[in-house]
């Protein structure tokens, strides 16, 4: 194998590290708030499941990243090693700065600046980037949504429960988490195959776009592995400053999201697993009424959001420039 391949393999599995330390919080922030379960035991689940993820669901997500979205003859070395660069600088500094962020839109804002700087616009295929852009920000907010009407359907039909009910809630807030954890795990762990794929095309090493079983493991593992280690500060982010949540919210959210998620893997939408859930913990929290959330952190979130995919795309067109002036 070449050094290009080891060095896109390196950031590849810095990016999904980091990936799954963002991940940690999205999965467990609403378990470990309504004390569904200890810590340490929700990232343990959390892991596990993330890291059977990329195992279930199929390749619709690679298929995405990999063949719709850049052109073949743009996804050079240089393009993804600026692209990686961009996302593992941008998931870094947010999670230095405790806000969580779209780790996805990080990827894809730097295969934009990347293959802008080296290939021109012409290398973005139109079709691949709407379908990107759509899963992106529309999911979000179908997040939202969801979640608001499913914890007030909850509220209806157990209007006359007693509290004992929250038990119930805790038990199925933990499948729930499990469900959304799997589908997070494979629709963010398809995005790291892809970029490791594509990688190996690059390079030369394989001279059709495969995904050699190893790759597939690799990505897993990875993730599982910045999910077990990481997160406790946006956990904290998530789970504690937007509000007070309780049993209810913890499953409405868990629900909301891990249906949205799994949907769109299916149908090869790479959505943000962060963004979905912190949307659907901010529509579970507004079923009881809009003021419960504390909408200036949710605000701190959507800017972040907003900057991610442009400050991304111009960190990799930077890359990209350094790489060629150094002749890499």
């Amino acid at each position: 194998m070449s050094i290009s391949f080891f060095v896109i393999l390196a950031l590849a599995v810095a990016y999904g590290y980091l990936n799954g330390v963002h991940g940690a919080a999205s999965v467990v922030s609403t378990m470990i708030s309504s004390r569904a379960l200890h810590p340490r035991l929700a990232l343990i689940l959390a892991a596990t499941s993330i890291t059977i993820g990329p195992f279930v669901l199929g390749t619709a997500v690679v298929h995405t990243v990999a063949v719709e979205f850049v052109r073949p003859e743009a996804a050079s070395v240089r393009v993804i090693v600026a692209a990686l660069i961009s996302a593992v600088i941008w998931s870094s500094l947010t999670l230095w700065l405790r806000i969580p962020s779209s780790i996805s839109q990080a990827l894809f804002g730097g295969l934009i600046g990347g293959s802008w700087a080296g290939f021109g616009l012409s290398s973005i295929q139109t079709a691949g980037l709407v379908k990107v852009m759509v899963a992106l920000f529309v999911s979000p907010v179908l997040g939202l949504i969801a979640a608001l009407l499913l914890v007030r359907l909850v509220y209806f039909l157990g209007q006359w429960a007693s509290p004992r009910i929250n038990r119930w809630f805790n038990r199925g807030q933990i499948v729930a988490a499990v469900l959304m954890a799997i589908s997070f795990g494979a629709n963010d762990g398809q995005k790291l195959i892809a970029v490791i794929a594509l990688g190996l095309s690059a390079t030369g090493i394989t001279h059709t776009f495969t995904i050699p079983g190893w790759v597939t493991i690799l990505s897993a593992t990875t993730i599982g592995l910045g999910t077990l280690t990481g997160g406790m500060r946006l956990i904290k982010t998530l789970g504690v400053r937007f509000y007070k949540i309780r049993p209810i919210h913890g499953f409405g959210a868990q629900m909301a999201s891990a249906g949205i998620i799994l949907g769109a893997g299916l149908l090869g939408g790479p959505v943000s697993g962060s963004q979905v859930v912190t949307s659907s913990i901010l529509g579970a929290g507004s079923a009881d009424r809009i003021q419960k959330v504390r909408w200036g952190v949710a605000q701190q979130i959507l800017v972040s959001w907003l900057l991610t995919l442009p400050l991304s795309t111009l960190f990799a067109m930077i890359a990209y420039r350094v790489l060629e002036i150094l002749s890499l």
